[in-house]
Formats: structure tokens, sequence, C-alpha cells
């Protein structure tokens, strides 16, 4: 079997930084790719659940809670993949438009101009977040490898309701929300996901003891640029 790489946090952002400065290659290219490779492995997913009778047939839904940052924008991808994929949507944000990173702004603005409904904090995400279970795939995509310090409002609430629900398939997108991505430390009301998606390489704390409570299943998705592409390949 052949061995999975393992990046921390600062090796994944020194690579995304050699792709841009020596290859030109946008940051917006690696997102898309992120998050169109994620969706075909939840799509893959979905339909392997079928298959063995855990899950009723298309059409289905899915709720997708964003952040402002990078793994926001991997989640407003996501959302445009599974959208053109026939499923039903609605997407969650922790943070107002104008707070978003230019990436994770550019992919927010396609979804809204695509018709997908985007919730912030208010009566509309309590009523997403009050049906959780209702939904075939929730979707952490909320805080990346990067985020440091305690989990701010509305993040804990939400977070609660997606570890409560029964029956969805709950995927984190790089590492779950609450869990460090270098020590394998989880916060207190951590992201507890069926399936984790990490990006480019799996994280030193995805591998650590006692992860898997909270990441599932780890498969590592590609981003369209290869560990081994000559000057790129981190240390």
């Amino acid at each position: 079997m052949e061995r999975v790489r393992v990046l921390s946090s600062a090796a994944v952002r020194e690579f995304d930084r050699a792709a841009q400065e020596r290859l030109g290659l946008p940051s917006c290219v690696l997102m898309e790719n992120a998050g169109r490779s994620a969706a075909e492995r939840i799509l893959a997913r979905l339909r392997r659940d079928v298959f063995s009778a855990r899950r009723s047939p298309p059409p289905w839904r899915a709720l997708i809670l964003c952040g402002g940052g990078g793994n926001g924008g991997d989640g407003y991808v996501l959302a445009r993949h599974l959208w053109n994929a026939g499923l039903s949507l609605e997407l969650l944000s922790s943070a107002p438009l104008e707070r978003h990173g230019s990436d994770a702004a550019l992919f927010r603005s396609v979804c809204a101009r695509l018709g997908i409904a985007i919730h912030e904090v208010g009566e509309a995400a309590e009523r997403c977040l009050a049906r959780a279970s209702e939904y075939d795939v929730l979707v952490d995509a909320l805080l990346g490898v990067g985020a440091r310090g305690a989990l701010r409002a509305p993040l804990p609430e939400w977070i609660e309701r997606y570890n409560a629900a029964r029956g969805p398939l709950k995927v984190a997108l790089d590492v779950p929300t609450g869990l460090d991505a270098d020590s394998g430390r989880a916060q207190a009301g951590a992201v507890r996901a069926d399936l984790t998606l990490t990006f480019l390489a799996s994280k030193p704390g995805l591998e650590a003891p006692g992860a898997a409570e909270f990441t599932g299943e780890v498969h590592v998705c590609e981003i369209g640029l290869s560990l081994a592409a000559g000057a790129l390949a981190p240390t």
C-alpha cells in the first residue's frame, strides 16, 4: 500500500505560496480544483450508500456551513458542483460577504448568482439547523488548517447542531473545525465528521491518536498540482 504523504499546515501554506509565486497559478484555481475533487468524492459516497441500501436515491439535499476564509471558499466551490449534479442546496455563511477573503467572496458570489440560497446568522439559518437531520449531506467548511484560537459565535452553536444530526453524511473539508491540523488536539465542541476530505496531503493532526473520533474516514483529494512538482515539493 502506498504511504500517505503528511504535511504540516506551514508546509501546505508554503506549497500554496510557491504555486502562486513560481508558477503564477492563482489561488482560486487551486480552490476550484479542491472543491470539485471534494464534490466527486461526496457524490461517489452517496451513490455507494444507495447501492448498499443505506440511503434513498436522489434527489439529495445538502447543507454546507461556510466560513469567510479559504475553507469557506472550498465549500462554495463544492456547492456549485453539487448543484450542477442536481442536489438541492442551502448554504450557511458564518461571516458577511465583506468579511470574506477575495477567493471565498468570488465563489460565494457565483453561488448567489446561480440562485443557491445563502443564509447568514438569523431566522433562516436557524430553520436550516433545526432540520439538520433531514438533509442527506452536512458539510463543515468553516475553518481550515490555519485556524487558531477558540471557536467564536456562531460556530459553537452551528457545530452542536451539526454533530447532533442523525442520518446525513457528515463531511469535513480539509480538517474538522476545532481540530488542530498539526497537533490533533480537539477543542470542546469540535466537529465530528463521518468523512474528512483533506487536500494535497494528510495533516499530522488527522493522523494523531484519537483523531478518528472527529475525522471519521480520511481521504486525500487532488488539487491539480502534484507534490512532486519539482521545486514546489515541500521538504
